[in-house]
């Protein structure tokens, strides 16, 4: 029988222990390990977004209708929903290492399942557990990697695991030209083939995230101290030998009040009553890029096909541009969060991203784009607002305290893809199937209005957390007095 563990105050110095470290090759394993789940999820919504006319088909062994594909991607998202809403608390209540290997074993068995689908509601329910699995994967990655990693590049680190989803779909759209080439793959096996390679790609995942540790902020929270501090000293040790250099000492420390769980009437009063200005903060943003990001990128096709007769065997290859653009914007931009500062760089993304927008719905109004010069705007689009989208996972995994971290974002998370995720793919549906391109422009416009009330939102409502401390950012709920954190 388990021991029980007594919850007491302790005074802990592992926050700056682990922010003082320099970077080394445990930091490259942590990411191996947590970040590239990330590729999987661009890989997975590219691949079923380039499969869903060929699922239609009368050889391809499911034979949906445009409904039933429709319904689908319905359930992905619904899935997604539940998933982070309800993995997000597990993880805050049971620890991140838990969680993130229940999650993409959650998201294995089920994209394995969805490759050996025979008939439609099979698929529907697969994909539905699929999207569940990734959704628990926001929080319980988001919350790990930024408790992981130094706090002098933690926007850095964040920004190129979260856009490294379109890599991801980079792949994605690639390999579809593949897939779907009947002198390749016959009708009923590439999109087979498809769920298989990500199942593949999840299971070397897996095996390396095996190793990984729990996240020692939470284990001295959760009664854990002891073993929080031969964990962060094991880890010195070791970067102490990577590096060939010996740590410098740490004069901080914090006092906690240890606890068992964070209940729902607490969270409740930390977002409305504690940080109602930073809640108003992360729905902004989360709202804005969740429907700019899903408005544009499920209807992408749609537009290709409807104004410049694409067929939808080579999207993929328009998609192209859109996912590269998307990918180099927060490995180049990202550094830049932690020197110039999250709310200078977060607005300029939001800000420049709505302002490119008007200016490309414009363009298309007049008719002056071509299918090519179009996903070049998108491009450069997204170049800018795929920093600010990343930005909002590592915006809401700071300004909340430890306790409540994955709940945080999975909620947010969920309010953002429910609104912004499900209403912007609907509406673009809707216009882009009048066949009139002012329509299609006027719904750019509300895009490009609602990424730029977020960045105004960050002008007005933004925390400075550039090379803080997560403690100093949003003092842990369970810390007692003389530790640092901001109200409002």
């Amino acid at each position: 029988m388990a021991r029980k563990r007594s919850l007491t105050t302790v005074e802990t110095d592992v926050p700056a222990r682990m922010d003082r470290l320099p970077w080394a090759r445990w930091h490259w394993v942590v990411l191996a390990g947590l970040g590239t789940v990330w590729i999987l999820d661009g890989l997975e919504v590219t691949i079923v977004g380039a499969l869903a006319e060929r699922l239609t088909e009368p050889d391809s062994g499911l034979v949906l209708t445009d409904s039933q594909v429709g319904l689908a991607a319905a359930l992905y998202v619904a899935g997604a929903v539940v998933g982070s809403l309800v993995f997000g608390y597990l993880t805050d209540r049971l620890g991140r290492k838990k969680l993130f290997l229940v999650t993409l074993g959650l998201y294995l068995a089920a994209t394995t399942a969805t490759a050996f689908s025979f008939d439609v509601w099979f698929f529907v329910a697969m994909r539905f557990l699929t999207g569940a699995g990734i959704g628990g994967e926001y929080a319980a990655i988001n919350s790990a990697i930024d408790e992981l990693v130094p706090a002098r590049v933690r926007a850095t680190v964040s920004l190129a695991v979260n856009g490294s989803y379109w890599g991801g779909a980079a792949a994605g759209a690639a390999l579809t030209l593949i897939l779907l080439d009947p002198a390749v793959f016959s009708a009923d096996v590439g999109w087979r083939v498809a769920f298989g390679l990500g199942a593949v790609f999840g299971l070397v995942i897996l095996l390396v995230r095996r190793h990984l540790p729990e996240s020692p902020r939470w284990l001295y929270t959760h009664g854990r101290n002891d073993e929080a501090e031969e964990l962060v000293g094991s880890i010195e040790a070791r970067v102490e030998k990577e590096t060939g250099a010996p740590l410098e000492p740490v004069h901080e420390s914090l006092r906690v009040k240890q606890r068992k769980s964070t209940g729902f009437g607490e969270i409740a009063r930390t977002l409305l009553k504690t940080y109602p200005r930073r809640t108003l903060l992360g729905l902004a943003l989360f709202v804005g890029q969740a429907f700019l990001y899903n408005a544009v990128y499920f209807t992408f096709a749609l537009v290709l096909a409807t104004f410049f007769k694409i067929p939808s065997a080579q999207s993929g290859l328009y998609l192209l541009p859109l996912a590269v653009g998307s990918l180099i914007g927060p490995l180049v931009l990202g550094r830049f969060f932690d020197s110039i500062g999250r709310r200078t760089m977060i607005s300029v993304s939001y800000l420049g991203s709505g302002a490119l927008l008007l200016v490309t719905a414009w363009l298309f109004s007049e008719g002056v784009l071509s299918a090519w010069t179009l996903a070049l705007a998108w491009a450069v689009i997204f170049f800018f607002a795929s920093s600010g989208a990343s930005a909002a996972y590592l915006t809401v995994s700071e300004i909340f305290p430890m306790e409540i971290r994955a709940m945080c974002i999975a909620l947010f998370y969920a309010v953002g893809t429910g609104l912004g995720g499900i209403i912007g793919p609907l509406l673009f549906g809707v216009l882009v199937e009048t066949g009139d391109v002012g329509n299609v422009a006027l719904g750019y416009c509300l895009g490009a209005a609602v990424m730029i009330l977020g960045g105004v939102a960050e002008l007005v409502l933004g925390v400075e957390a550039a090379r803080r401390s997560l403690e100093d950012v949003a003092s842990p709920l369970s810390a007692q007095s003389g530790a640092v954190g901001a109200v409002g």
